[in-house]
């Protein structure tokens, strides 16, 4: 009897140091954990330059509303800001603003260009059309609905203050 009782205790007691000392062992690091660790201790190759100019600052310079269109802030970090183009509660294009510091490579694709949009270098690609303004900023519309061209996506780069623009420092 008393082993019956004495197994019924015990049992219990012993899954329960067993869970205690597994639960409090010590987890070796995943991979994603050294990852993790080694990316956010690395200081060269970041994403934007540390010189990138705050994208709080592009707000001013995007094209008013009006006329039909409502325009919406949706990302604003450092060296980039973007808003959306807005007719009859439907986006139609996405506008942005883009300080190419971090990847001076992207000015090297408006050299030679013929186009050109308020004395600015343009490039059209697909659904997007850009100026570089002040070989720094790179000012972008691109189409989310069909209903705007490529004459409107030109139209609309126009709008924005790009004297403004170019004198950023």
């Amino acid at each position: 009897m008393i082993s019956i009782r004495l197994r019924k205790i015990l049992a219990p007691l012993l899954l329960s140091v067993l869970l205690l000392v597994t639960a409090c062992a010590p987890e070796a690091p995943s991979r994603f954990d050294q990852a993790q660790q080694e990316s956010t201790q690395q200081k060269s190759g970041q994403a934007v330059s540390k010189d990138a100019t705050q994208g709080a600052q592009f707000n001013k310079f995007f094209p008013p509303a009006g006329g039909g269109y409502e325009r919406v802030y949706t990302q604003e970090k450092k060296g980039f800001a973007s808003a959306k183009l807005k007719k009859d509660g439907k986006e139609v294009a996405m506008l942005s603003i883009n300080d190419i510091s971090s990847t001076p490579n992207v000015a090297a694709k408006y050299q030679g260009s013929t186009k050109q949009i308020a004395g600015y270098p343009a490039k059209e690609t697909g659904k997007a059309t850009a100026i570089l303004v002040g070989d720094r900023y790179q000012v972008k519309v691109q189409s989310r609905d069909e209903s705007f061209s490529a004459s409107d996506r030109e139209a609309w780069l126009q709008k924005f203050n790009l004297r403004g623009i170019a004198q950023l420092k």
